[in-house]
């Protein structure tokens, strides 16, 4: 008997259903979040076990990765693409783990990539990295705008990175602009410190590849950039199509 097992992940627990290939429910149930609790549910199963779905939540990596150590087949479903089967199942939470399970049984099941854990946390250093330059442009941006609703001038982002607390005290009149744009150029300052530490660790730890190289002859793209689309892409051959 072939049996599939969907996982439908919470941020503190999880329902585990399996079903057989007649579509009939064997096991369903509410667990904490522990893969001990896990393993155990799914050992009686596992050498029926086609494969283990678990939905793409934000905090996957512990499950899916735990569960490939101990040797189960894992699917990661993609949630933005099950939408278009949505009209056919159960509203109840209660049953998207069997929702999961009955999708890859008929073999319609949208899958994503289950990124190479030891590739991963680099990849999300960059991603890391990019939320803190997102950060220092905000800063940035509201010291411009400061200057221009006080002063009435414009001043460029590499000015701003480079403007000094003593030149903040001769730009501003009243105490507290003056504080407010410390404060600015302060947490810029901090956040060019953080951001520069990111790069170095990874082009350190990273062996890169030939499409480093071949990324970096695109204008405009440097290694930074090169590194964060190589380990964003992953392996290209998982892509179907070009188009993909």
């Amino acid at each position: 008997m072939k049996t599939y097992a969907g996982i439908d992940l919470h941020s503190s627990n999880n329902y585990i259903g399996i079903i057989n290939d007649k579509d009939e429910k064997l096991f369903g149930k509410r667990l904490p979040n522990n893969l001990d609790n896990v393993l155990i549910a799914l050992e009686p199963y596992k050498e029926s076990l086609k494969g283990v779905v678990v939905e793409s939540t934000y905090n996957w990596y512990w499950l899916v990765d735990g569960l490939k150590e101990h040797g189960y087949p894992m699917h990661l479903a993609n949630p933005s693409a099950i939408k278009q089967y949505e009209g056919m199942k159960h509203t109840d939470d209660k049953w998207d783990s069997f929702w999961l399970a009955h999708m890859f049984r008929l073999g319609i099941l949208p899958e994503g990539y289950i990124y190479p854990k030891e590739q991963r946390h680099v990849r999300d250093l960059l991603r890391r990295r990019l939320l803190f330059v997102r950060q220092r442009t905000t800063h940035i941006l509201s010291f411009q705008s400061m200057v221009t609703r006080n002063l009435g001038i414009k001043i460029s982002a590499r000015a701003v990175k480079r403007t000094t607390k003593e030149e903040i005290q001769e730009l501003f009149d009243s105490p507290y602009l003056v504080h407010a744009a410390k404060s600015s150029i302060a947490t810029i300052g901090f956040l060019n410190t953080v951001i520069k530490g990111i790069e170095k660790e990874v082009l350190s730890q990273v062996k890169l590849q030939d499409e480093f190289e071949l990324l970096q002859t695109i204008p405009g793209i440097g290694k930074i950039l090169a590194l964060t689309i190589m380990l964003e892409t992953g392996t290209i051959s998982r892509f179907e199509k070009v188009g993909n």
